[in-house]
């Protein structure tokens, strides 16, 4: 990655998050002003920030949050996605090697986050990070307060690494590079895998392979572990009192989903807490599994079941298409 020394020469007129006239933004520049970056620099990016009406459309109306399993699975479980995670392993096999050598995370499964967020590179975003994150940080009230600490970690890891905030492009919320990480993540969990001295998500792959292995790493992923079991009812109905399809530590014990009539394909123990899971399908039918504490922990990557469930299934896809092709 090409290091800036400054923000781009180019200075158009200030836009709607200018210190000098948004008083949300002044305060900004004065606390990161203080925690030593340099005033004159940070103005000149929030003058030229600007807001974008797409992105609070978009941001309101997400996938997850309208769509049936089916839908979503088809939109990532295609055969050249799964084709471009057998070569991306390929193509990076010693540091995939390292990366689970190291934190214990399966290689599919790094190929698969990266497949899923950025279809291995190819798509790692169209919008410039600082208007989307101004955006949001200034004029999307229900998430204003963390879009604000996203936009000042931006700001921040900019500076500290000598990039021109006007320049980085990424996704319609400010994530970033191959993995999409958001700026705080990328400051707290981004690690310098090819050891060329610079923390690279856009460019180079080898660092974000580390990275991700990195971020579920911290985040409590256990080697060697499964993600999920299948199951299946021994009732006619699906039960209306089970909370399922939670993104959270695993919740329910085994013994009381037995009783209201979800029961695992294989025995597990009875006292295990898991994620009951019900995958719906056009027809109206629901497949049934629990998740585990490693399904868990893809939803600290995006807080979905069903983001979850098709890194899952793409990471299953491509394991078995390395099998067979070895």
């Amino acid at each position: 990655m090409a290091m800036l020394l400054a923000v781009s020469p180019l200075v158009n007129a200030a836009g709607e998050y200018a210190p000098s006239t948004n008083d949300q933004a002044r305060a900004m520049v004065d606390r990161l002003a203080e925690s030593g970056l340099d005033r004159r620099e940070l103005t000149a990016a929030l003058d030229q920030a600007s807001r974008q009406q797409k992105i609070i459309d978009a941001i309101s109306k997400p996938a997850e949050r309208h769509l049936r399993w089916d839908q979503y699975r088809n939109i990532f479980i295609k055969p050249e996605r799964i084709a471009g995670g057998v070569d991306f392993i390929r193509d990076h096999r010693d540091a995939m090697a390292r990366a689970e050598q190291e934190y214990g995370v399966p290689r599919e499964i790094i190929a698969a986050i990266i497949g899923v967020e950025t279809w291995y590179g190819g798509n790692t975003g169209s919008y410039r990070v600082i208007d989307a994150l101004t955006t949001l940080a200034f004029d999307y009230p229900p998430r204003s307060d963390f879009f604000g600490r996203e936009l000042e970690s931006f700001l921040t890891l900019t500076s500290e690494q000598g990039l021109d905030p006007l320049e980085l492009k990424g996704s319609y919320a400010g994530a970033m590079g191959l993995p999409q990480f958001m700026p705080s993540s990328y400051q707290a969990y981004a690690v310098d895998f090819n050891d060329d001295g610079i923390k690279d998500l856009w460019k180079e792959p080898v660092d974000a392979i580390g990275s991700v292995a990195n971020y579920f790493a911290e985040h409590g992923w256990r080697p060697g572990r499964p993600l999920t079991v299948a199951a299946h009812l021994n009732t006619s109905e699906k039960p209306e009192d089970i909370d399922f399809n939670q993104a959270k530590p695993p919740y329910m014990r085994v013994a009381d989903l037995q009783k209201k009539g979800v029961v695992a394909d294989i025995a597990i123990p009875e006292d295990e807490e898991v994620i009951p899971l019900a995958l719906d399908y056009a027809d109206g039918h629901n497949d049934y599994l629990f998740g585990l504490h490693n399904f868990y922990v893809i939803t600290r990557y995006n807080h979905s079941h069903l983001y979850a469930m098709a890194v899952t299934t793409l990471a299953e896809q491509i394991q078995a298409a390395l099998q067979r092709e070895s």
